[in-house]
């Protein structure tokens, strides 16, 4: 693609999936199928059209994926004749995606994932048996396309995979995700059973749905292959609290509604305490909500750990405007899935705690960005944003207290990059999902370039219980700069991975108990992919982040990855490796030369150890400090990471 248009044209199914979501074209000028008189007497637009409009190229291209499969030089030309987007700019963005093609690819998309936690439970086993049935990854097979995938945030029920199917129906909730269900003692593995209505023939689903016969337990080659060829609409997906084994303790705080109320309705929501906390936070004012979250010691959960409260204030005392509020729900770390599970299980919490930031920092617009691979996510956001709406929980005059705040779901398509909170303005914005440098922060010049406070799931779900009971009280839990309580993701050999809520200041340990360690404990990995490893020695360390810090590990977002003496780490660091050479974005030199020296090194010594391995163990130290000290995100930043500590702490390649 270059700078000018084409005269490619898009089909007619194309030419639908962009109007339903744009509206039909205005003018000649702007894609429609002929010019009138009119058109070729004056131009509507300029350059000011075209930046208001250039936000909605990603919903645009993700429209004519779902509906066709992959995006074609007509399809784009196009987007961008609608957007008037030069196509160069538009094909940088459409190839930065994992979930979008440029090129001819069936519709039916498998992806599966071979990222840690379902390494640990046997994916390269998966993968082999599929190569043999289906053949090699990325090679159209039946209909289908395979491909390895990294983490797909299903680690509590690896090995995992992800079917997607494009249809006639644009709605992004054309997905399906495949993984084990935990099926009756004594099942095959791959064994799998035909739902149809009411015990007769199957009910032929509607056009464009993704249609599967298999119950998977676990997510095997056989049962894979099954889903692709069936022709019957796919099982419900166990429930949210089945990713929860604390499900139903009377002492959760995060997580007491998941398993007890039902994620569909407001009213379940409201009877258990929904809506007090907003309520509250209209007596309060904005800057007594400000005031709450800073007595309470609240920090970001994403890794960070910067104190919210100080964020709130410092966005909203810009005089710049409008001011906007951003949710980060594209939790692609590597064993991290707690985001998605609050926003399965309970919905309307986060609904309810953003339209609270967006009152404190003086925001009437939020915005979720939501990780393209959680389609039921994206369901219940959806259907909770609109009952919101319904009952004036959103819109122009929230509980008739004359504030005006509402939230549009914006998806990512496979980044992991789009984590960092400035890559999420450019993609959003319609461009590349890169980080920006700082300064200017996002408090000053954010989305669009106006004031931004930008904060995970997790931070935002924790400021309910702060206004419902106070901050003295929330304060009361966990450390005097830990408070509250904290999500962690379990997964890897533990009897019962899942999703555990503790109080700061519990130790890792403690959390293990409740998961039910391997009896060959080999290492614990926390933090993900961007953290560190701890031995089966150093099991009391704090779970807080002054208490990670001190041991010289990270706490990052949550992460706990068990590992016993089975897994080979050689391979999980080049694993890793791989992992953060694919995501980097290329645009800073440290990273995007240091991830790929760095693979290349762990390649070379992947089966040697001592002496062998000295030279590019001494080669990785010093790529790994450039990227720590050079690189513009954390990405880079954190890289090194891992593959430092395992070298260091656990003696790994001597």
């Amino acid at each position: 693609m270059d700078l000018r248009y084409t005269d490619a044209a898009p089909s007619d199914t194309e030419r639908e999936a962009v109007d339903a979501l744009l509206g039909p074209p205005p003018s000649g000028w702007e894609g429609a199928a002929e010019r009138t008189d009119e058109d070729l007497r004056w131009a509507r637009g300029g350059a000011a059209a075209a930046k208001d409009r250039r936000d909605q190229l990603l919903p645009a291209l993700h429209a004519v994926n779902d509906r066709v499969g992959w995006i074609s030089e007509g399809a784009l030309d196009y987007i961008c004749r609608r957007l008037t987007v030069a196509p160069a700019e538009a094909y940088g963005v459409a190839t930065f995606y994992a979930m979008f093609a440029v090129r001819p690819r069936p519709a039916k998309v498998l992806h599966v994932c071979t990222d840690l936690a379902c390494a640990a439970r046997g994916s390269a086993a998966v993968c082999a048996e599929l190569t043999e049935r289906l053949g090699t990854p990325g090679a159209p097979a039946e209909g289908t396309v395979w491909q390895e995938s990294p983490c797909l945030g299903l680690c509590e029920r690896a090995p995992a995979a992800l079917l997607l199917r494009a249809g006639t129906d644009p709605d992004p909730r054309n997905f399906r995700q495949f993984q084990p269900l935990g099926g009756p003692p004594g099942r095959s593995l791959g064994e799998f059973e035909e739902r149809g209505s009411g015990g007769g023939a199957p009910e032929e689903p509607a056009a464009g749905a993704v249609r599967c016969s298999a119950v998977l337990a676990p997510a095997t080659a056989p049962a894979l292959v099954t889903a692709v060829r069936a022709p019957l609409e796919a099982p419900e997906e166990p429930p949210a609290a089945a990713a929860v084994p604390q499900a139903g303790d009377p002492t959760l705080v995060l997580l007491k509604r998941i398993g007890t109320v039902d994620p569909a309705s407001l009213d379940d929501y409201r009877s258990t305490g929904g809506y007090t906390a907003l309520r509250r936070a209209f007596t309060l004012g904005p800057a007594g909500v400000i005031r709450e979250v800073l007595e309470a010691g609240l920090v970001g959960r994403g890794g960070a750990a910067f104190p919210t409260g100080r964020k709130w204030q410092a966005t909203a005392q810009q005089a710049d405007g409008p001011h906007y509020l951003v949710c980060n729900a594209d939790e692609s770390e590597p064993g991290t899935f707690k985001d998605r599970v609050l926003m399965e299980g309970d919905p309307y919490a986060l609904v309810e705690a953003m339209t609270i930031a967006g009152f404190a920092v003086g925001a009437h617009q939020g915005y979720i960005y939501l990780r393209g691979e959680y389609p039921r996510a994206y369901q219940r956001l959806d259907h909770a944003l609109t009952s919101a709406r319904t009952r004036g929980l959103l819109g122009p005059d929230v509980l008739g207290q004359g504030y005006a705040f509402d939230i549009e779901i914006r998806r990512g398509a496979g980044a992991y990059i789009c984590g960092e909170e400035t890559a999420i303005f450019n993609s959003i914005e319609g461009r590349r999902g890169e980080p920006r440098s700082k300064p200017p922060f996002p408090v000053e010049k954010g989305l669009f370039g106006k004031p931004t406070a930008v904060n995970n799931v997790e931070t935002l779900v924790n400021v309910l219980p702060i206004l419902e009971h106070g901050a003295a009280a929330y304060a009361a839990t966990g450390t005097e700069t830990s408070t509250g309580t904290k999500l962690f993701c379990l997964s890897g050999q533990v009897a019962r991975p899942g999703v555990y809520e503790l109080p700061f200041g519990a130790n890792l340990r403690e959390l293990l108990d409740l998961a039910g360690p391997p009896e060959r404990l080999r290492a614990v990995l926390l933090g993900g992919a961007a953290g560190g490893f701890v031995r089966p020695d150093e099991l009391d360390v704090p779970l807080t982040f002054e208490g990670t810090r001190a041991a010289g590990t990270t706490l990052g977002s949550g992460v706990v990855l068990v590992l016993d003496d089975s897994v080979e780490l050689p391979r999980v660091l080049l694993r890793i490796a791989e992992f953060f050479r694919d995501e980097s974005c290329g645009q800073c030199v440290p990273c995007r030369v240091g991830t790929v020296r760095q693979e290349e090194a762990l390649h070379r010594i992947v089966d040697r150890t001592g002496a062998a391995a000295a030279d590019d163990i001494a080669l990785m130290r010093e790529v790994g400090q450039a990227m720590r000290d050079a690189s513009i995100c954390g990405l880079g930043q954190t890289a090194w990471n891992a593959v430092e500590s395992a070298i260091d702490r656990l003696g790994v390649y001597k």
